[in-house]
């Protein structure tokens, strides 16, 4: 069911900022991460079982938001994971014990998780009735809020406030953004009818997967792209950091172009050129034989990859196999268990055949989005 409004300047801005708090918010906890070990007093290995709780927080509440955002719409989901969002940051800041760090951080996954899915919804109805390219934009205002976030705890740490004030500051901003766009948001209903939960299946198995193996490209140049560099002595260690930051750069400057080169070449052209350049990104990268010509391999990578999640969220909203608001929350679920379980499978690998060996596999991989782009773009001839 598509609402009367769905084209309203006032909606776009309201899906904007869906994307921006949830970019915002978690950028924000990653510079109360290192408050938040030494205030508890725990140990590498505890911390990383704290941090799992945000992936298993997000993971259990997608299936849930595409079930219950099938039924109500998104606006109250994507109302729920924002509000979450804001509210659960301070308490981040301020838990003073490993078990209620653990609790407000799987709450914050859940939240995050019921925002992503519902806001990836309510932009494909917003698409959808605009009738012209937009989700590449709204997927930018992600990476946008990610860069403004962590710039603005870190600004707010830096000038002397406290962890958890820091946090309050924040909050108040990503409150005042959730009110904003509350008036702009869908009020869209589904059939009574409708299943509730529902594995991925048809097209959308195939978008599903394309989708993780993009995910897991993002994730491998987070957490292995400064090793690979290092180790290969193609930059110096304080230099590992530059390669992830041009792949970052690029990736919010394609998403922000994205919309103008989708309407103009179609969803299917850009999967293939996407894959096509990451491919030739990923050789660039492995071939180099100084640094300056690793970091245009991570801008290829970048630009690459930019525009491949937003189209294949626009295909789901055109597929008629299962229902949007589901299918959605199906990819969601499964790119962001890719996210999670990626860096320990480029890990495995490179374990058996080396880094650079685990990289090429990542290279493979994203060929499947050219070979496979006419299908899961699902454009009309």
């Amino acid at each position: 069911m598509t609402d009367a409004f769905a084209d309203r300047p006032a909606t776009r801005l309201a899906t904007r900022l869906a994307f921006l708090v949830a970019g915002f918010g978690v950028a924000c906890w990653a510079p109360l991460v290192p408050f938040a070990k030494a205030r508890l007093g725990v140990d590498d290995a505890q911390l990383g079982l704290l941090l799992l709780c945000v992936g298993v927080g997000s993971l259990l509440a997608m299936p849930i938001t595409g079930a219950v955002g099938a039924r109500m719409g998104s606006r109250p989901m994507i109302l729920l994971g924002g509000v979450g969002l804001s509210v659960l940051l301070p308490a981040l800041a301020f838990a003073d014990s490993p078990l209620l760090l653990g609790l407000s951080l799987l709450l914050f996954g859940a939240s995050l998780g019921t925002i992503d899915v519902a806001m990836n919804a309510h932009a494909v109805e917003v698409e959808a009735a605009a009738g012209t390219p937009l989700m590449s934009g709204f997927h930018a205002l992600f990476s946008i809020g990610g860069f403004a976030g962590a710039g603005a705890i870190t600004l707010l740490l830096s000038l002397g406030l406290a962890p958890g004030w820091s946090a309050v500051c924040a909050a108040v901003l990503m409150l005042a953004a959730m009110v904003g766009a509350d008036r702009g948001l869908l009020r869209t209903r589904g059939a009574l009818g409708e299943s509730v939960f529902a594995f991925p299946r048809g097209v959308v198995l195939l978008i599903a997967g394309l989708a993780a193996v993009a995910f897991l490209v993002e994730g491998a140049m987070l957490d292995w792209g400064a090793l690979l560099i290092t180790r290969e002595g193609l930059v110096t260690a304080a230099q590992g950091g530059l390669g992830f930051m041009l792949f970052s750069i690029a990736m919010t400057a394609g998403r922000l172009s994205g919309d103008a080169i989708v309407g103009r070449l179609g969803g299917r052209r850009v999967l293939i050129a996407g894959g096509v350049v990451t491919v030739a990104g990923f050789v660039v990268l492995l071939t180099a034989p100084i640094g300056l010509v690793a970091m245009a391999g991570f801008l290829l990578i970048g630009l690459g990859a930019s525009n491949v999640v937003p189209v294949l969220f626009s295909a789901t909203g055109r597929q008629r196999v299962m229902s949007p608001s589901l299918a959605i929350a199906a990819i969601t679920t499964t790119a962001y268990a890719g996210v999670l379980a990626g860096p320990a499978l480029v890990g495995f690998v490179s374990q058996a055949i080396g880094l650079a060996g685990a990289f090429w596999v990542l290279a493979a991989l994203m060929c499947l989005a050219p070979l496979f782009a006419a299908t899961a773009a699902q454009e009309q001839p």
